[in-house]
């Protein structure tokens, strides 16, 4: 049977518990953490926050959604025109590097548009699936159509306004 990737929506703060819970089910799932530095009078902290308030990824067949619903903390899947969900396999993967190359993300509500798709080169060492809205200021922002966010980040890395900007050029997406 096919896998897809669907959406849990959870009890507030309870993300990475469900997380635990559907592996120990050996339910392959991804909670997305977003890597906040906050800086105190002492010291600089380093926190792992989930990235998407009260949402977890699974990837199951449709005969397996009972099992997410009788985990304990998901209240239910996100629904879309009747039916849960589905995340495409690109865009996860697109969350998956974004959140391991970038910190302090933000997300922003956009429309949901699931029929429109690129393929991108987003720095120096990775490609993703996504539509880059804009490279401006040291920000990069990546579309998320299926989920309605956008993911916003400062650039650490310089080289992509070197080396990598010709390219972003040749695929007409607005940078400066």
């Amino acid at each position: 049977m096919q896998k897809n990737w669907y959406v849990v929506y959870t009890k507030p703060h309870h993300e990475k518990k469900v997380s635990l819970l559907l592996s120990k089910k050996r339910i392959e799932n991804f909670c997305p953490l977003n890597n906040i530095k906050t800086k105190s009078l002492r010291r600089n902290k380093l926190l792992q926050e989930p990235l998407f308030k009260s949402y977890v990824f699974v990837n199951i067949s449709v005969p397996d959604i009972n099992a997410i619903r009788q985990t304990d903390g998901v209240i239910s899947l996100l629904y879309w025109m009747g039916k849960p969900a589905i995340i495409k396999d690109d865009e996860i993967e697109t969350i998956k590097e974004f959140t391991n190359d970038h910190q302090n993300i933000e997300l922003e509500r956009t429309q949901v548009n699931t029929s429109e798709m690129v393929k991108i080169i987003a720095g120096p060492s990775y490609s993703i699936e996504g539509k880059i809205l804009a490279l401006k200021n040291k920000n990069v922002k990546v579309n998320l159509p299926s989920l309605g966010y956008t993911l916003v980040a400062k650039i650490e890395d310089e080289s992509i306004f070197g080396r990598d900007a010709s390219i972003l050029q040749n695929n007409s997406f607005s940078h400066s």
